[in-house]
């Protein structure tokens, strides 16, 4: 093969290569957009978690988005720090339907007004996505 010849097919490898590692991948960003979402939580933005929440967003079945943004309100007055400890964490996208996707994790909630956390609770939860565009959005949260 000649210089030439085997430069292209060279270059035209590592352009493959360089494509299928640019390819969106699902569950990458629906870990992405777990991260995000718990970062926006410890960082207390509001507004930002709100944008992360699906229109049709539910809690336990009858919460909707407004019961979210007042318990935010509430919580981020009340602890000047809030921390989320993920213990475990595992996504996954539905194959069937790859605009569906779903996280569970057991995760530590506290809050604080100084450094020692004033609260802190254990849960386990469940979070139902549906991707929206180039976006995860969080449609259903469930708690125990």
């Amino acid at each position: 093969m000649s210089f030439t010849r085997r430069s292209a097919v060279m270059t035209l490898s590592a352009a493959f290569l360089l494509a299928g590692c640019t390819r969106d991948d699902p569950k990458a960003s629906l870990e992405a957009a777990v991260q995000q979402l718990q970062d926006h939580i410890e960082a207390r933005k509001t507004g930002a978690v709100m944008d992360m929440l699906h229109s049709r967003f539910r809690a336990q079945a009858e919460l909707d988005r407004e019961w979210a943004q007042r318990t935010m309100t509430l919580l981020f007055l009340r602890y000047p720090s809030v921390k989320v400890v993920g213990v475990t964490r595992r996504s996954q996208v539905d194959p069937a339907t790859p605009l569906s996707g779903q996280t569970e994790a057991q995760v530590l909630l506290s809050g604080a007004q100084g450094l020692i956390p004033e609260r802190v609770a254990p849960y386990t939860v469940t979070l139902r996505w549906r991707r929206e565009g180039d976006a995860w959005k969080l449609l259903d949260l469930e708690w125990q």
